[in-house]
């Protein structure tokens, strides 16, 4: 699931962002939703959250509960 929906973020949901000075590279840092920071329903480049770590970055990814990112 992409992160262009508020409604499909949950505080505490594990999910994949793409902080602003790694918009050029699109490295992906993966977290906890602490806090959903865009007031907007919807965003086309993904809804803004603060991770649990303090970082913040826009919403790529929404992992499913129990994967951990690898095959």
């Amino acid at each position: 699931m992409d992160g262009k929906t508020r409604r499909q973020i949950k505080i505490g949901q594990s999910v994949a962002v793409v902080k602003k000075n790694d918009q050029r590279t699109g490295n992906l840092t993966e977290g906890r939703v602490k806090k959903i920071l865009t007031n907007s329903p919807s965003h086309p480049h993904g809804i803004k959250v603060m991770l649990e770590t303090g970082e913040v970055g826009r919403v790529k990814e929404i992992k499913a509960e129990g994967d951990s990112g690898h095959e």
